[in-house]
């Protein structure tokens, strides 16, 4: 095997095993952007706990076929990069902010564990709540009911110390 050949199959191998525990691939157009953009994007999505590749839409085709991530193949059109992630809504969030402030980013369609989302779908994802959001507001649900009965519990207590206090100073 050549040395050309043998490189695209590492390619290809590398990008199926990164995609292998993942929940979510989001395919985009990024052409035109500077390196500068690209690697504040890159940073972004790398801060939301995902990752961004460009792979040559060839070696991405062989790469997606047989994975739950098949279904983005028809999409890998002209200058594209898939990010990946097992977090949807972080990764959403981020390429959809990006977006909006550089036109020069495109979201073409998403899958979500095997399901095909178009663009205006990825952006509805991307206004729902983050899992860490989620599990802060069920840890802070749990948390109200305890810090309320432990407020009431201590209020009875202060109120008796406060009148034996009280009786105590008059008393002398």
């Amino acid at each position: 095997m050549n040395k050309n050949r043998t490189l695209k199959t590492e390619t290809v191998e590398s990008f199926q095993k990164a995609l292998g525990g993942q929940e979510f691939a989001v395919v985009v157009q990024a052409s035109g952007l500077t390196v500068a953009e690209v690697s504040k994007l890159r940073g972004l999505i790398r801060a939301a706990g995902a990752s961004y590749r460009v792979v040559k839409n060839t070696l991405a085709r062989i790469a997606l076929k047989g994975t739950t991530f098949e279904g983005l193949t028809p999409l890998m059109k002209g200058p594209t990069a898939i990010a990946y992630a097992k977090d949807p809504v972080a990764v959403a969030k981020v390429l959809v902010d990006f977006a909006k402030t550089n036109q020069k980013l495109k979201l073409v369609g998403a899958n979500l564990n095997g399901q095909m989302l178009d663009a205006n779908a990825t952006k509805t994802l991307a206004t729902l709540p983050s899992i860490n959001e989620l599990r802060a507001k069920i840890v802070g649900m749990l948390q109200t009911p305890a810090t309320r009965m432990a407020v009431l519990l201590k209020a009875p207590a202060g109120q008796i110390a406060r009148v034996l206090s009280a009786k105590a100073s008059k008393g002398s």
